[in-house]
């Protein structure tokens, strides 16, 4: 084993237990007090400079010389969800309805994990590498508040990942252009006339009307989005009425719409209004949409996915295309500031993300860091030419 091989593996061994002690205090979006200072401690341990931002969780760091550019970024997510967990592990949430479900603790560490061994070289990096503990990326909040601290200033391009459980450890799945959906929400309210369910003539009802946008609103991926192109919408929520007998004045809906397109996506969102307008006119009712936006598309830059392939050949781990996901990520939001790549991890997991038994194959933590290691220093001469 070489020297640099036997670093990895100790460090990666440090890096399990940080991720385990992640996992046992898991913090919901915003509220990440106790994780940040964890963070900032881990982090200290190794004197790594912590940088002087308005964040109220999360926490950004720098390695190299501070007066050295260029300065490319590494991101992490670090909030958790509100799932009770089921996986029955030692070191199993010890907070009651909150879990990492999602496997950013494996995220945080692994980007922990990746400074300690930039740390080791840092006289030796051609500029500088920031650090960002992002909180709040389940409510596709953070990655905003990153930006509006300052952070992302001066940083010429921004790299992430999410765990794949698809994918088995030791393969990483990159791909340039889309490969994670904008993910908008909505909710839309039908108003009708209440009325007893025996003269139904004598009011106007909303869950008719309810029950024919659903159904029309499955015409616009077929019938308005290209057979190139892809866009789901998902309705999963009706309410409506209190009881058996009376027909309600009010009917609710909520669901999703996912796209990779920007295009498609505006096309969509407007041909949803329209629908649920021109239907709720023809029952007599009326309707009002009031949209949840979410993230829009993780668009890899195609210069960047090749300096991660290259780097994933360097500390010689597979690289596959990946399918792209129609699940969200505010990673989305800092490329649309600046260059980005964000890869798919292998993690070997038995569950999918957000499933109250997901957990991740450990194995995966080295590889994490020997890759990130790698294409940081690749980003770094990249961009010192």
């Amino acid at each position: 084993m070489t020297k640099q091989n036997e670093s990895l593996r100790v460090t990666a061994d440090r890096i399990v237990d940080i991720r385990r002690e992640l996992h046992r205090y898991p913090e919901l979006s915003n509220e990440e007090f106790e994780t940040t200072a964890r963070i900032r401690g881990w982090l200290e341990e190794a004197q790594i400079r912590i940088l002087d931002y308005s964040l109220s969780t999360g926490i950004i760091a720098e390695i190299g010389d501070a007066q050295k550019g260029p300065i490319i970024a590494l991101r992490a997510d670090i909030d958790a969800l509100p799932i009770q967990e089921e996986t029955g592990l030692s070191h199993a949430s010890l907070y009651p309805g909150r879990m990492h479900a999602c496997g950013h603790d494996f995220h945080t560490a692994a980007l922990i994990g990746t400074a300690y061994a930039l740390k080791e070289k840092e006289h030796l990096l051609k500029g500088r590498v920031r650090l960002i503990f992002q909180p709040a990326e389940e409510k596709a909040k953070g990655a905003q508040q990153i930006i509006n601290s300052g952070a992302l200033e001066g940083v010429q391009a921004i790299f992430g990942m999410h765990n794949k459980p698809d994918l088995p450890v030791g393969t990483i799945g990159i791909k340039e252009g889309p490969l994670m959906a904008a993910a908008d929400g909505f909710i839309v309210e039908i108003a009708g006339k209440g009325s007893h369910a025996a003269v139904p003539e004598a009011g106007i009802d909303p869950i008719v009307t309810a029950s024919h946008i659903i159904t029309a609103l499955q015409a616009i991926v077929s019938r308005n989005v290209s057979s190139l192109k892809s866009a789901v919408i998902s309705v999963t929520k009706l309410h409506s009425g209190t009881t058996w007998n009376v027909i309600p004045d009010k009917a609710l809906l909520e669901g999703t719409i996912r796209t990779f397109d920007e295009e498609v996506r505006g096309d969509v969102l407007h041909r949803f209004s329209q629908v649920v307008d021109g239907v709720a006119a023809a029952f007599g009712t009326t309707a009002t949409v009031r949209w949840i936006e979410g993230p829009p598309p993780v668009n890899n830059d195609p210069i960047l996915a090749k300096l991660g392939t290259a780097a994933a050949a360097a500390a010689e781990y597979m690289t596959v295309v990946p399918v792209p996901s129609p699940a969200g990520e505010d990673f989305a939001v800092y490329q649309q500031h600046i260059p980005g790549l964000f890869v798919f991890m292998g993690t070997s997991g038995l569950h999918e993300w957000h499933h109250p038994s997901f957990d991740l194959d450990e194995q995966s933590i080295p590889v994490s860091i020997g890759f990130f290691t790698a294409l940081a220093e690749l980003a770094l001469e990249h961009y010192a030419e």
